[in-house]
């Protein structure tokens, strides 16, 4: 008979250390997404404080979250700084806002002192407080860009003649060296282009073996049975099924289903004809075979037509090449226009995004809410810094945007009626104005909602 008293503190031990597990991620995953959330943050109110002050606007306070204030102080020129105990969002109020929503207060008399009307966020010139509502986006997109280009200016570009600059760790022998320079594969010369040799692949799709001639030592050696496109994870994307089911970058795929995969290829076809079928994974990391399970995702994807193929997914991509190539450091203006490049496209893909949720062409679970951008916050983290940072630029491009939108109060919907001042050559009815911004909140606040259910509700 086996002592009941020798099992119990056993399977304790196992509850407390998967608790502690789960207790972990969390405490991982809030805190990447307060940090996260409370540098965004603090770089939109900062711009709107930074170029109110120029612009001669008094800031009364500069609040980083909501609610109950934590701490605080008050500087030199009495503007009070605090941290409230919900950090999702904070605000500056200007002298003269009613609110954290820049809401005029109606005790402003405009007959008051000038020198306090100039003071304040509505008794201000138009182009002050123009430039001072605009600033806050602006300084996202500006913070967006400086992530970018320091992530940029470190990543390089691979140079050609391809070379081997480092080996994977793999469960196959490796063939190449390092500093091997590659002139040909398949025969075909590869020696300018990385899009040709893209082309020359994707097109040799059905090969599951390469042959590449190196140049090693002042020689010509010709390497056989290359596994072109290796079944090695490059990178787990976030709220995917492989980051769920364990799967790391660096990780080889040995077998799907007890189906023995040659390379990352067959990944994608096996997962695509799954129909969202469980899938059996064996993977090899660091010297071991595991195996783990995962159930993949439909998502939709953009087609060359302009449309969208729902397909299913698991969230993981190849490296491409069976080796790491050498590279050289990006030039300053290259950095710079690849970070230009990046915002744009963030940006694109946000708009184009939510047209074709509102139009029904995808799913809304595209549209994630606090929590899913809290759990993605915390898989950036465990991924490496350079990609929670890369997280952090894309979020603060996006809520910069959100920003922008003509919806009333948003920073977009206070420069619409500024505009509307512009050609009217006077202010806006402050009933009508409060009265869209009542519609605004509503609309704003049913959006958030919705994003939230999202969360409980998708995959």
């Amino acid at each position: 008979m086996v002592n009941q008293f020798l099992i119990i503190p056993q399977v304790e031990l196992v509850v407390v250390q998967f608790l502690r597990g789960k207790l972990y991620k969390l405490v991982i995953t809030v805190l990447a997404f307060i940090v996260c959330l409370s540098v965004i943050v603090f770089v939109h109110e900062f711009g709107h404080y930074f170029v109110g002050k120029l612009s001669g606007i008094h800031a009364e306070v500069f609040s980083i979250g909501f609610g109950p204030v934590l701490m605080s102080r008050y500087d030199k020129r009495g503007t009070k700084w605090q941290i409230a105990a919900f950090p999702l969002g904070g605000y500056v109020k200007f002298l003269g806002d009613r609110n954290s929503a820049s809401v005029q207060d109606p005790k402003i008399d405009f007959e008051d002192d000038e020198s306090f009307l100039r003071r304040s966020m509505h008794g201000a010139p138009l182009w002050a407080r123009f430039v001072t509502v605009a600033a806050g986006p602006i300084f996202n997109f500006v913070f967006s860009g400086l992530i970018f280009f320091l992530i940029y200016m470190n990543q390089g570009t691979t140079t050609f003649p391809l070379t081997v600059d480092k080996l994977f760790d793999t469960p196959y022998k490796q063939k190449f060296e390092n500093g091997d320079v590659i002139r040909s594969i398949n025969g075909v010369l590869v020696d300018t282009d990385l899009n040709e040799f893209a082309s020359f692949v994707e097109n040799s799709v059905l090969n599951n073996f390469f042959t590449y001639v190196v140049e090693r030592n002042g020689s010509l050696v010709t390497l056989e049975n290359i596994i072109q496109n290796p079944p090695r994870i490059s990178q787990v994307l976030p709220k995917s099924s492989a980051i769920t089911a364990g799967l790391k970058k660096g990780d080889f795929i040995l077998f799907i289903n007890s189906e023995k995969i040659i390379n990352f290829n067959q990944i994608k076809e096996v997962v695509e004809e799954s129909q969202g079928d469980v899938l059996r994974i064996e993977y090899w990391r660091k010297g071991s075979v595991y195996q783990t399970e995962l159930k993949p995702l439909i998502v939709d994807v953009p087609t060359e037509t302009g449309g969208f193929d729902r397909i299913y997914r698991v969230g993981i991509v190849s490296d491409y090449l069976p080796f790491i190539p050498a590279t050289t450091n990006q030039s300053i203006f290259q950095s710079f226009v690849n970070s230009i490049e990046s915002i744009y496209l963030i940006m694109e893909g946000s708009v184009m995004g939510l047209f074709h949720i509102l139009f029904g062409n995808i799913s809304t679970c595209n549209l994630s809410g606090p929590i899913s951008i809290a759990e993605t916050s915390g898989q950036m983290v465990k991924q490496g810094s350079l990609n929670y940072l890369w997280f952090i630029a894309v979020l603060s491009t996006a809520i910069g945007m959100i920003n922008l939108f003509p919806i009333p109060v948003l920073d977009g919907g206070h420069l619409m009626f500024f505009t509307v001042e512009a050609i009217l050559g006077k202010k806006p009815n402050q009933n009508i104005i409060n009265t869209f911004m009542t519609v605004g909140f509503i609309l704003l606040v049913g959006l958030m909602l919705f994003s939230l259910f999202n969360d409980f509700l998708c995959p």
